[in-house]
């Protein structure tokens, strides 16, 4: 059976990762690492401090625990990035490149590692963006996600690692706060209805980006690591989609549970990091290689996300 290393298993994304791939090959077979202790259910399983710059530490884990697969999600996000760019490009750039590297010196059966729309930019379509299409971002983060998309290929075509790659959305879940990324903002507002505070959003309400459900997010990677080889065509990141949503749509989804959910509007300059980015992606590669199809909308998400959180407030 498969032994798999997450990497950055205490972020939004790696804690409820780990979690669904414990839950479909077992807590002992799922190996979680991060810099910082985990606090919560990731606890109930093997967890090792690692800082993914540290090969040599990196190399022993893999060694110990006879890894099969890593998931790289090891990263300073857009908005964080842009306060520390060149440890941002050191963390995102040279953590997925010592991943590659031990996967292929020690043949490892798969990689897993998240690109983002931010590797998209002003001179991008702003609406369902082709699978190859203009990328030109404007922030370290995209810079970092678009030279790592072309890692990944390069380690496939070169070296034959099966390495594999999502470009998200927004994500959107409630487990963790957020994080450090341009799209927070989507989650936060949540998390403040939920405590039914005053929330105040830090790009405009029409600003319409792509978002997805982490529900659906963990589902689209699980989907696409279980899929045979052969049917993964894209070796840099697949577009995949779910929703294009602004603040507005969320507020007025949200006020149909909680009618006097009050929201005011201050953009600062994650507004033009945001204005670099389009509404909506063609994930249609994604939804014809491996079946790709997202299950939830803007209402039924409001549904679950709020049902969750109030459960967590009370």
């Amino acid at each position: 059976m498969d032994k798999i290393l997450v990497i950055g298993a205490s972020g939004q994304l790696g804690g409820e990762l780990t979690v669904a791939l414990r839950k479909v090959l077992g807590t002992d077979h799922v190996i979680a690492a991060d810099v910082r202790a985990p606090e919560d259910e990731l606890a109930e399983g093997p967890f090792s401090l690692l800082n993914v710059l540290d090969m040599g530490e990196l190399s022993h884990l893999v060694d110990a625990y006879q890894i099969t697969q890593v998931y790289q999600l090891a990263a300073i996000l857009s908005a964080k990035g842009e306060q520390d760019p060149m440890q941002a490009w050191r963390l995102n750039m040279d953590g997925l490149l010592n991943v590659l590297e031990i996967a292929r010196e020690k043949k490892v059966d798969k990689v897993f590692w998240p690109s983002s729309i931010a590797v998209f930019g002003e001179h991008t379509p702003k609406t369902r963006v082709p699978q190859y299409a203009i990328a030109d971002p404007k922030t370290v983060y995209g810079i970092s996600k678009l030279a790592g998309e072309r890692w990944c290929a390069y380690y496939f075509e070169k070296y034959g690692v099966d390495v594999r790659s999502l470009r998200y959305p927004g994500l959107i879940g409630y487990k963790t706060p957020p994080g450090g990324g341009t799209t927070d903002f989507a989650v936060d507002i949540y998390f403040k209805a939920a405590r039914k505070e005053h929330f105040t959003c830090f790009v405009s309400e029409n600003t319409r980006l792509p978002m997805m459900y982490m529900e659906d997010a963990i589902r689209a990677t699980l989907e696409l690591m279980e899929a045979e080889a052969s049917m993964i065509k894209v070796r840099g990141s697949y577009n995949v989609d779910a929703m294009s949503l602004s603040p507005e749509d969320m507020v007025q989804s949200i006020r149909a549970h909680i009618p006097d959910f009050s929201v005011s509007y201050a953009p600062d300059y994650r507004q033009g990091i945001a204005d670099s980015w389009p509404d909506s992606v063609d994930d249609s590669e994604a939804r014809t290689d491996w079946g790709w199809k997202p299950e939830f909308d803007l209402d039924k998400m409001t549904a679950d996300m709020l049902k969750y959180l109030k459960k967590k407030y009370e």
